[in-house]
């Protein structure tokens, strides 16, 4: 999205200028979830002046009843005005979170990211960039407006009209992307019936984890327009590739991409084969908040696409880490296994601080894997020493409770609350008899 250095005053005679009426003031919950307070223009002004208070006990994993009072401090930046509301408009400001007493909400997923950020400058790093690549799946909907399981195509990679009935609610998510101030690189069918990508130009990372939510918004709202259903769910469908979310990343110093070397072969710095060994170190105990839900674990297996071992290649898509192939500013490690269910705050602050703890530790990168991981033997992979991503969420949970450095991303605050919330996840879904159970046991037991 383009930058835009808005002051107060800017806001306030776009609004009125537009005749927006309504104001949503966004914010992002622990689970990933976006939330917002909706205020009449006649609020405006107070909001602006960081005066708008919630009540943050009823949002997931933010406080206790007895600690609720929460004031949305909102980045002027961000304003943007909704396209599809032509009359008594809408805009939106994304916020982050305080407390009462002036103090950052720790808690606050947008706030994580940012002390992430700060330890990367204090480390001579100006800018994380990123570059997110969300799809997703478009379902028909039924005569009540409710999802089916009918998908609404079954065209395949790169495929058009008539095969890809996706295509005209796809394009006008793009327009609509567009003139919010997106600057989209690209739009296809992706491999599976039913699934699209939309790609958008790389951005700092809080912009980026920004436009993401501000992306699946917009996603959503527009298929619904068309009588479809966009989900992010990351394996909707047995049997066919899952969704992914691969985060493309750099670090940058000034105008300088820390992660080229044109002296060496691959043109990657000691700095970028530093993060990518901290990013495969922390890989499997990162892979709770990358991939945060128990249908995650159904796309990370063998066959999809989707990366099931800590590994790395310059040209390999088995890997969990791919280097693409543009060098000079472009230079940059594609991580594959996020998917778009993660808060992409959390996500971008885990990734970032296992990078930082290999550049910090200046952790050996181990050597790259150019073989399809998939078709090598568990003996194999045991000799290259390969490990493989968490089976379950259950197993990811408990490798992040060993790991201080991801840990220590999200803070005591968010991290015991995130924990509390997918353990009752994990449960219910453990406990649950599920129709795959019954078809195979009912009648042969």
């Amino acid at each position: 999205m383009t930058e835009k250095n808005y002051k107060k005053e800017d806001i306030i005679k776009i609004a009125k200028e537009q005749n927006v009426r309504f104001i949503r003031l966004q914010f992002t919950d622990l689970l990933g979830t976006i939330k917002n307070v909706e205020i009449p223009i006649s609020q405006l002004e107070k909001a602006l002046d960081n005066k708008m208070m919630f009540d943050g006990s009823s949002i997931e994993g933010y406080v206790r009843i007895e600690e609720s009072d929460m004031y949305l401090y909102p980045d002027l930046s961000t304003w943007v005005i909704f396209p599809w509301v032509v009359e008594d408009r809408i805009a939106r400001l994304i916020c982050d979170i305080y407390l009462p007493d002036g103090r950052p909400f720790p808690g606050d997923p947008r706030g994580i990211l940012k002390n992430a950020l700060k330890e990367a400058e204090d480390m001579g790093f100006t800018a994380m960039n990123v570059g997110p690549e969300p799809e997703f799946f478009l379902f028909k909907t039924d005569e009540n407006g409710n999802p089916s399981m009918e998908l609404n195509d079954q065209g395949g990679y790169f495929d058009l009209a008539p095969m890809d009935l996706g295509e005209n609610c796809r394009r006008e998510i793009v327009l609509t992307l567009e003139e919010m101030g997106f600057e989209i690189e690209a739009s296809h069918h992706e491999v599976a019936p039913g699934q699209h990508e939309i790609d958008f130009k790389y951005a700092d990372a809080i912009k980026a984890a920004d436009q993401i939510q501000t992306f699946k918004l917009v996603v959503k709202t527009v298929a619904r327009q068309h009588g479809l259903h966009a989900t992010f769910m990351p394996k909707p469908l047995f049997g066919v590739n899952g969704s992914g979310m691969h985060a493309h990343q750099s670090l940058f110093n000034g105008s300088t991409n820390t992660f080229y070397d044109e002296s060496d072969k691959l043109g990657l710095s000691a700095t970028a084969r530093y993060y990518m060994a901290g990013i495969l170190r922390h890989a499997r105990a990162f892979a709770a908040i990358t991939n945060p839900t128990v249908n995650s674990y159904k796309r990370l297996v063998p066959g999809y696409e989707a990366p099931c071992y800590v590994a790395w290649s310059a040209s390999n898509r088995s890997p969990m880490i791919r280097i693409p192939a543009s060098r000079g500013l472009s230079t940059r490690v594609e991580v594959r296994n996020p998917d778009p269910a993660a808060n992409p705050y959390l996500a971008l602050a885990v990734m970032l601080k296992a990078g930082l703890d290999g550049i910090k530790n200046k952790m050996q990168l181990p050597p790259p894997t150019d073989r399809n991981i998939y078709v090598m033997t568990e003996e194999e992979r045991e000799d290259q020493g390969i490990p493989s991503l968490p089976v379950n969420l259950k197993v990811a949970l408990e490798e992040m409770l060993r790991d201080d450095v991801i840990c220590d991303a999200l803070g005591d605050h968010a991290l015991a609350h995130f924990i509390e919330l997918k353990e009752i996840e994990w449960d219910i879904y453990r406990t649950q008899v599920h129709a795959w159970e019954r078809e195979q046991y009912l009648t042969l037991y």
